[in-house]
Parts: structure tokens; sequence; C-alpha cells
């Protein structure tokens, strides 16, 4: 047996701590040579970006949703190549044999204290938690915020917050779905927009009728290509409480309507984000493409048994190649 090398020693160290814990083995591959990462191919991973609501961060987010990432490491194990001739010829392979691996960016924007709805002098103290956004309402504060209407309403940093989110696909080579909550949830539907095919044109078009929309944002439209060529393209968006933007100024994320599979989470006692502005959400995503699930809770991330059921499900569906069975059309569910 060839003995192995140094760094031969260390990729086969990573590949355990891999098993153990995906975002461990992310931030120890850091360390290996670049060179050595591209003689030694890392087996394909299901990659899943994880956008954080309003006044969180990526590492906030992380821990909320510590049970969802658990569950879809189980449900997507890393498995090993076959030596042997599989006993079942129409079960395909695993398209991702590295497992799983969920991104946790951060926004951007780092929200001040009168930024945070709620906040009050009296909650002010050196140790207070760090709030980020993707972006803000323009003219936005605690106190002005009740007088504006949404429709009219602008995001500020918006091209930035997506921007970040960009950059953060392309630097880990492409993402097969994303899933958001509330501010996040809006934009990983803006995400799974900009990445649908003719999304460009859409924007050029609204532009040339002499709207103020917004420009179709740069390094999208590579973004795209980059996404076809690494992985396929965007599999799935999942949004958590996650609303449209009214504003005709982004009308072009949603006309023609989004055609990237998607499911969304609506809380029955939800007082933040009300029902209609999900409902509007799901409204823009294209029919036969689109889900609505409700949990019985309010404004978070639903992690109990049956909900996250749900959302493993879903991805499932979205991400693994179908079975096909042999059999005779007798026993096939036909509809004629």
């Amino acid at each position: 047996m060839r003995s192995l090398t140094p760094i031969s020693r260390r990729l086969l160290s990573c590949s355990r701590v891999q098993r153990q814990d995906t975002a461990l083995f992310r931030i120890t591959a850091r360390s290996i040579p670049s060179a050595a990462i591209m003689t030694e191919a890392s087996p394909r991973k299901l990659k899943i970006l994880m956008l954080h609501g309003f006044t969180q961060s990526g590492p906030l987010f992380r821990a909320k949703t510590r049970a969802l990432e658990k569950l879809l490491i189980k449900a997507f194990p890393p498995s090993k190549p076959s030596t042997s001739p599989s006993t079942k010829p129409s079960t395909p392979p695993n398209p991702y044999p590295g497992g799983v691996t969920l991104i946790y960016p951060t926004g951007p924007i780092r929200l001040q204290p009168a930024d945070i709805p709620g906040f009050s002098v009296s909650d002010a103290s050196g140790d207070a938690r760090e709030a980020w956004a993707w972006w803000v309402k323009s003219n936005f504060s605690a106190a002005s915020h009740p007088g504006v209407e949404e429709k009219d309403v602008e995001y500020s940093g918006l091209a930035e917050g997506l921007g970040v989110i960009r950059d953060c696909i392309k630097d880990n080579g492409g993402v097969d779905g994303v899933i958001g909550f509330s501010q996040g949830g809006c934009a990983s539907l803006f995400v799974a927009s900009l990445l649908n095919p003719g999304r460009a044109a859409a924007f050029r078009a609204q532009n040339k009728s002499g709207s103020d929309a917004l420009k179709f944002l740069e390094g999208w439209e590579d973004l795209q290509r980059f996404q076809e060529e690494k992985v396929g393209g965007l599999k799935f968006a999942v949004s958590y409480s996650g609303f449209y933007a009214p504003s005709s100024l982004y009308s072009a994320f949603y006309s023609p309507p989004i055609s990237t599979p998607s499911l969304h989470f609506v809380g029955s006692l939800d007082s933040v984000v009300e029902e209609s502005r999900v409902l509007g959400l799901v409204e823009r995503c294209e029919e036969g493409t689109r889900r609505v699930v409700y949990h019985p809770g309010g404004h978070f991330v639903p992690i109990g048994k049956e909900m996250a059921g749900v959302l493993v499900g879903f991805v499932r569906e979205c991400v693994m190649p179908k079975v096909v069975e042999e059999e005779g059309v007798e026993g096939m569910d036909v509809p004629f």
C-alpha cells in the first residue's frame, strides 16, 4: 500500500472531522494549500445558504436553527463510493457523497439601538449583542416607522446586502439552495429571482419603460452562469415568515414570477409579519412550484419534528434524483 504524503494525511484527517461537524471541516479545510485541494478533489456536498433575519447575525441564526442543521446532516449523510456493483440498478447514486454543509453569512449593515423595534434606553448595555441587517427601510427609525406606508418604502443598502450574498455564493463555489427567515426570507426569494434565467432582461425592460425601478444588480448575470456551471443552478428556496417588497421599485424581482421551487412557512400567530405579506410573496412565485405550510406559532423558525420533517422532505424532493421502478403498466398509478 502506498504511504500517505503529509498533505494526503491532512486531507484524510479533514475528511474524518467533516463526518462529525461540517462547519468545523470548512474551517479546517482553509488551512490546506489550494494546490492540494485542486489535486485531491473533495466529494460533492449539498450546499445550503442560510440568511438571517433583521437584527440577527449568521452565528446567531445558526444557534437558533442548530436543530435543523443536525437533522439535515442526518438526512444527507456523507457516503463512500461503492466498489461493488449495485444490487438495485434502478437506484441512482448519491449525488452528494460529501454530505451537506450550511453556510451562514452576516448582513453588512450594523444596526444602531434605535433601529431595533422595541428598543428602549433601559435596554442599553455595554455587552448588548450585535444586530445586523441585509438592508434597512429608507428614513427608518423606531419613531418614524409607524407612519410609513409599506408600498412607499425603499430599501436602503439593498444592493450592498445582495452583493454580500452574491460574493458568498461565489466564494463557496455555488449553492444548491437558500433558506431565510423574515428579512432573510424576503432576501432568499430575491436571490432565487436574480438567478432565474431571463431576469436581467426583465429588469432592463422595466427600466426602458421610464420607470425609476431598481436596475439589475452588478455581477448577478455572471453568477447565474457560474451557478449553472458549478452546481446546475439553484434548486430550491425556503422562506420562514418571509415577505414581498411592495414598492414598484422592486417589481422586476417578481415579474415574471419566480420559477425556483419554493416553500413558504407561515406562523398562524405571527404578529410581526402579517399573513397577507407572506402570501403576497407566495403569489409572486410561479404556480406549480410553490408550497405553503402553516405552523401554530409566531415569528420564529419552527424546529419541531413535524415542521422540520416538512423542510427535509421538500429539500430531498428538490435535490435528489427520482427513483424509477421497473414495472408493468398495470402496476402504475397513471392518469388515464
